[in-house]
């Protein structure tokens, strides 16, 4: 291994000299290199190697090769690349095929030696580490885009990027992004040959026998691409993206007609296709009149916005469906949110939508997310009657639905609707027992707030005998700390002595009331060590910080510090697993006063 690093070694001794001696490096500086390159060499032949040996030694060789590009800018020295550079390019090229080739299921690494490649101007190698990956990894349809645009912008070779396209798509029939991709290639190209010809016919000079094909120029090979890629995919969104990248290029005028009528004969019954179509109106040219005001120009925007609708409208009449209603409903919305400071536009927007939404709910095709918007509205524009109206609607509606029921009742809730606990009921005949809390929630809420002590001890008492383990144990905790609002400490110590031995348990049930017992005016330390008891008994085996928690108390002014080794003993016999490691190091640090 001696021998191969010290070959490595001298092979080395040309380049240096040149650098040492055109100045770029000290002799010092070039120790310094052979020493660190000696000892990355060294890990590099070893029996085991790892990718971080490759990674640092590949990481050194360019930071050299960045310091020398810098020491050329400051001395203005421009000669001998080829005796310097040149070898740390290759040799780097060298390690990364020994590191892809060990590890080749590493995208990462291949994409650095890419990168690599195209910084520093090696486009024959960028080839070849292209066609190596993609052998490797002709799994991955965004690996053939790279390399398709590599070689259309890197090498400038259209042939090169169709001929990878072409058999991406081989590997991968239609895939969509590999087609998006391959359109935009050829229209690219395209573009390209014309801005070529309308520099030549600019300059007048004779091309010869060479002419530019007229369909190429036309797009005639990106129109095969995309019945290529329709006839594969059938899909409304999937065409009104390529007519999107059709769009970008000015030369597409009937490239992008032939796929708008395409769009209008197939794709109909699709709701995506009549979004797409309602929206287009907004970028129809203007009646022509020109509108200085600030209010011709909101009224125009009224025009088109209805231009819009109608489309929309026309929609519905062929497919009266959920989908269509929704893009409907979104564009109206999204018009809506729109700033403007003409107060007749505003109104008309909401009117347009709240009209849309009553229409889809009449037709049992408004979304559930929608409900909260129409109740949002309604209350923001002072309908409180209606907001009530449609909350309960969305329960109907919706009547399994959590979310439903909840923003119905904290609707009602708000405006004060609620005069019984009987929609409570509803709520939790309705739905999921599993999904039940935040009904829970908002139930004892308008109870404490709503009716007295008695009514709102009795959900209390409901809510804890739930099957639901999360309701019971929410239920536990604020109702002890109800009883403690409203009776004083004895009343939040008798709930808790009836709750402690009824299961499902949670910590905070456990030391809210250590809480309580601690704000009293003289804490019962007798009573502080039953609650302690109890939770460790609930929770002893993996929680350390309890533990540590009755040991401050026992060594405080109320407690016993005798009791200290006892605790101490007993946590090491419960807990298990890495609980007893993290509670010798807490215990240690309270011993040190650190804690």
């Amino acid at each position: 291994m001696a021998e191969i690093v010290q070959q490595r070694i001298e092979d080395r001794i040309p380049e240096l000299e040149q650098l040492e001696r055109v100045g770029l490096f000290t002799k010092k500086e070039v120790k310094a290199v052979i020493k660190r390159v000696t000892s990355l060499e060294y890990k590099l032949r070893r029996r085991m190697v790892n990718k971080d040996d490759f990674v640092q030694y590949i990481q050194y060789e360019v930071n050299v090769l960045e310091l020398v590009k810098k020491r050329r800018a400051h001395i203005c020295y421009h000669f001998k690349r080829e005796d310097i550079e040149f070898p740390i390019i290759h040799r780097i090229n060298s390690v990364f095929r020994r590191a892809t080739s060990k590890w080749k299921d590493d995208v990462q690494l291949w994409l650095s030696h890419v990168a690599f490649c195209k910084k520093w101007a090696t486009r024959g190698q960028l080839s070849k580490v292209f066609s190596a990956m993609l052998a490797i990894h002709s799994d991955k349809p965004e690996l053939w885009i790279i390399a398709a645009k590599s070689e259309l912008e890197e090498r400038n070779s259209s042939e090169s990027a169709r001929h990878l396209f072409l058999r991406a798509l081989r590997f991968h029939p239609g895939n969509k992004k590999l087609y998006q991709e391959y359109l935009r290639m050829e229209l690219l190209h395209c573009e390209k040959l014309r801005k070529q010809q309308a520099e030549l016919e600019q300059a007048k000079i004779d091309i010869g026998e060479y002419e530019f094909s007229k369909e190429i120029l036309d797009g005639k090979l990106a129109m095969v691409v995309y019945k290529d890629a329709t006839d594969k995919n059938k899909e409304a969104e999937f065409v009104i993206s390529l007519l999107t990248i059709a769009s970008i290029f000015d030369f597409t005028k009937d490239f992008q007609e032939l796929i708008l009528q395409d769009l209008q004969t197939n794709f109909l019954d699709d709701s995506v296709t009549w979004d797409f179509l309602a929206k287009r109106e907004l970028e129809a040219p203007g009646v022509g009149e020109e509108l200085r005001t600030a209010k011709g120009r909101a009224m125009e925007v009224n025009r088109r916005e209805a231009q819009c609708c109608l489309v929309y409208e026309k929609g519905l009449e062929r497919i009266n469906t959920e989908p269509m209603w929704t893009c409907y409903i979104a564009f109206c919305l999204e018009r809506v949110k729109r700033k403007t400071n003409v107060q007749e536009l505003k109104d008309k927007r909401q009117e347009r939508l709240l009209g849309v939404l009553q229409r889809a709910h009449d037709s049992s095709f408004l979304k559930e997310d929608y409900y909260k918007t129409w109740v949002q509205i309604l209350l923001s524009s002072g309908d409180v009657e209606g907001a009530a109206m449609k909350a309960m609607a969305a329960t109907q509606r919706y009547s399994q639905s959590v979310s439903a029921w909840t923003m119905a009742l904290q609707t009602l809730v708000q405006l004060e609707k609620v005069d019984s606990g009987q929609l409570f009921q509803d709520a939790l005949a309705h739905i999921n027992p599993k999904e039940s809390l935040p009904v829970w929630q908002l139930q004892v809420q308008w109870s404490v707030a709503n009716q007295n002590p008695e009514e709102t001890e009795a959900i209390f008492k409901r809510g804890v005998l739930s099957v639901v383990a999360a309701v019971a144990m929410e239920m536990k905790e604020r109702y002890v700390d109800w009883s403690y609002a409203t009776g004083g400490y004895k009343k939040a110590r008798k709930t808790f002595t009836s709750l402690q031995e009824i299961r499902p348990l949670s910590k905070p049930f456990f030391t809210n009331m250590i809480k309580i017992e601690k704000e009293q005016e003289t804490p019962k330390m007798n009573n502080l060590r039953d609650y302690y008891e109890r939770v460790l008994e609930e929770f002893g085996l993996s929680d350390e910080d309890l533990w540590l928690e009755y040991i401050q108390e026992e060594m405080g002014p109320l407690g016993q510090p005798q009791n200290c080794g006892k605790i101490h003993w007993r946590a090491m016999k419960f807990l298990e697993g890495e609980s007893v490691e993290r509670f010798i190091s807490k215990y240690t640090l309270l011993q040190t006063g650190n804690l």
